[in-house]
């Protein structure tokens, strides 16, 4: 499976359902495999940019994803030429 990068919460809905679409798996199925009613599921996965932490790794685990967390590069405009002083 590529890796993705997700810089913001409005892209993990649809990363969601294709990981999941990709795995085979309908919503109902993510439903019981979670404990919650495939209605529940639905808004979880649309909504998922409020979902919290604890239910999105328990989401990715039944997908067969992780989560890895690691320092971005620093945007361009915040790099600082060779002897200037960087900005903050």
């Amino acid at each position: 499976m590529p890796a993705f990068t997700v810089r913001t919460a409005d892209q993990l809905p649809g990363l969601l359902r294709a990981l999941r679409k990709q795995g085979g798996l309908t919503q109902a199925q993510m439903a019981q495999r979670l404990g919650v009613t495939q209605q529940t599921y639905s808004a979880l996965e649309r909504n998922a940019e409020s979902m919290g932490a604890a239910r999105l790794l328990s989401v990715l685990h039944i997908l067969g994803a992780d989560m890895v967390l690691m320092p971005s590069e620093p945007e361009a405009p915040l790099r600082a030429a060779e002897g200037e002083s960087p900005v903050w």
